[in-house]
């Protein structure tokens, strides 16, 4: 493959392959949670870890390994984590029991660390800005081609073999990236004279691991003191962060200032934390929605919402040309409120009974809308950011999107919890005259208590909620049958305005478009502040 050494589309395949590999792993665990239960005999506080745990150490290293990037080269940092990576999905595949596997994760979530930071880097590097939203759209579909793959692949290996596979099937990918990297990955380049600054990765890293573990554990625990504890401890950590990184400014910081002095990177941050939004908005509410109210397998679920992602496959690629051609800033606000309108038909559309053909045009509609998002919000935020910060700002953004996923998580599914909560109760007082008298106060009762544990409760926990023990079977039917009503009505209740609040988010983000600036399309991208600030050996600190 020596021929191939440095060719951009060469490079841009290989880093895309690698990048595929680590979305798929945030997508295709939950389709295996069942099977994790049953064989592997985890509790659900196990099985939430189970995920939790690639995404927390996801989130709390992508700052650092960025760095490493700048420090050690960004290939030999993308080998690394393709090592890394590859050998602890074998070991999560082998694992023999929840903490092991739990473990695996971890270092699972390390390894794509690792390989994330160098992707988008090493695209900027390579790619000229007048190809960039070309060479982004190919990646940017990967994102797709991952979430598509992430259920439908996930269901079918653990239906024809085990919830094992859904590990073992990385490790051909991690070879094949492996043997492709090493011979067209250009070499890296070293800063000579850097160091690692040891105090600000501590610090960032413990700010960072405080407020993702709130948010990912702050619903689960009803955000009691010990959530908050962790809540005020990250608000004293990112103070003593800040401060550190203004001490270090003229010398070697983790995070150089002067990437947020460019308007456009600053805004595409917050465009992408309301992107965050309004993914978590659909798929949560929906997964949820076609398993639990319609009774779709989990297989025959990710098949439905397959057209949202096979639609932004589609979209990003001439999306990514047309960047080019036009500047992303008017696409970006059009693909952001068509995904708005996809969500909110969604919101409109969902009922009781209801077919997947009723749902099917406003997936696509909000797929198109997806794949007009994520290319040039990525382009836009990298246009005016020099060479020597791609590293640094390729670092910051994947830390910000990925917390921003996890709040974006956490705050979906309050609202989706607390909405059901009440809707359960009101539904049940409605229903109550449909059971036997003798069994009404219970039934409502049994709502309330049910309605209190929020996204922890399923179908069949629900049904069963308003029905005590010991009743002649066909009173239980007659229970079980109107308590499955409560739940289905109550959750399409529930879902409506915790979709329509993504829903806002996203609309707030196409208004922040607005003071994006254009840069002309093939041109010189505009420097403004960031190309202005004096040069620290840091700035290329962080990858």
């Amino acid at each position: 493959m020596s021929k191939w050494h440095g060719n951009p589309w060469a490079v841009l395949i290989t880093l895309s392959l690698g990048f595929f590999m680590t979305l798929l792993d945030l997508t295709i665990v939950n389709i295996a949670i069942p099977n994790m239960v049953d064989k592997l005999g985890a509790s659900l506080d196990q099985v939430l870890w189970i995920s939790n745990a690639y995404t927390l150490v996801l989130a709390v290293t992508l700052i650092t390994a960025g760095r490493l990037g700048d420090l050690r080269g960004k290939k030999s940092l993308f080998l690394t984590g393709v090592v890394v990576f590859t050998m602890a999905s074998l070991a999560c595949g082998l694992a023999q029991n929840p903490a092991q596997l739990i473990a695996a994760r971890a270092v699972q979530g390390f390894g794509a660390a690792l390989m994330l930071p160098q992707t988008l880097s090493i695209i900027v590097d390579i790619f000229p800005a007048e190809r960039r939203g070309a060479a982004l759209g190919i990646w940017g579909s990967v994102a797709g081609l991952s979430t598509v793959a992430g259920p439908t692949v996930g269901g079918l290996l653990v239906t024809e073999f085990s919830w094992r596979w859904i590990f073992f099937v990385n490790l051909p990918i991690g070879i094949l990236v492996l043997l492709a990297a090493i011979p067209i990955l250009p070499g890296g380049r070293r800063v000579p004279g850097q160091r690692l600054d040891v105090r600000g990765v501590v610090l960032a890293t413990a700010t960072l691991f405080c407020f993702a573990f709130a948010l990912t554990e702050g619903p689960r625990y009803g955000w009691d003191g010990r959530v908050w504890a962790f809540v005020a401890a990250g608000v004293v950590l990112l103070a003593a962060l800040l401060v550190q990184q203004r001490r270090q400014q003229e010398r070697q910081p983790l995070i150089p200032f002067s990437l947020f002095g460019d308007r456009n990177f600053t805004l595409m941050n917050v465009v992408a934390v309301c992107v965050s939004f309004g993914v978590m908005g659909l798929f949560l509410t929906m997964t949820i929605y076609l398993q639990s109210v319609l009774g779709f397998s989990a297989l025959k679920a990710g098949l439905v919402m397959a057209p949202t992602s096979v639609a932004a496959m589609l979209v990003a690629g001439p999306v990514g040309k047309l960047v080019d051609r036009f500047g992303g800033k008017y696409i970006l606000m059009t693909g952001l409120v068509l995904y708005a309108a996809g969500t909110l038909w969604l919101a409109t559309a969902a009922g009781v009974g209801r077919s997947w053909t009723a749902v099917l045009p406003a997936f696509i509609l909000a797929g198109i809308g997806f794949g007009c998002t994520f290319t040039p919000m990525t382009t836009e935020a990298m246009r005016n950011v020099p060479p020597r910060l791609s590293g640094a700002a390729s670092g910051v953004s994947n830390t910000i999107r990925q917390v921003g996923s996890v709040l974006a998580g956490a705050a979906v599914g309050a609202i989706l919890q607390n909405q059901l909560a009440a809707a359960l109760r009101e539904q049940a007082r409605q229903r109550a005259a449909e059971v036997p008298a003798p069994y009404r106060d219970h039934f409502v009762q049994g709502f309330a208590d049910a309605g209190k544990h929020g996204l922890e409760v399923g179908t069949g926990q629900v049904a069963t909620a308003g029905s005590p023990a010991g009743l002649p079977q066909d009173v239980a039917d007659r229970i079980h049958g109107v308590a499955t009503q409560v739940f289905e009505h109550g959750f399409v209740s529930a879902m409506r305005p915790a979709m329509i609040v993504p829903v806002l988010v996203v609309l707030l983000g196409a208004l922040a478009c607005l003071p994006v600036r254009v840069s002309r399309p093939g041109g010189p991208a505009r420097q403004g502040q960031v190309e202005s600030a004096p040069a620290t050996p840091a700035d290329a600190a962080i990858g």
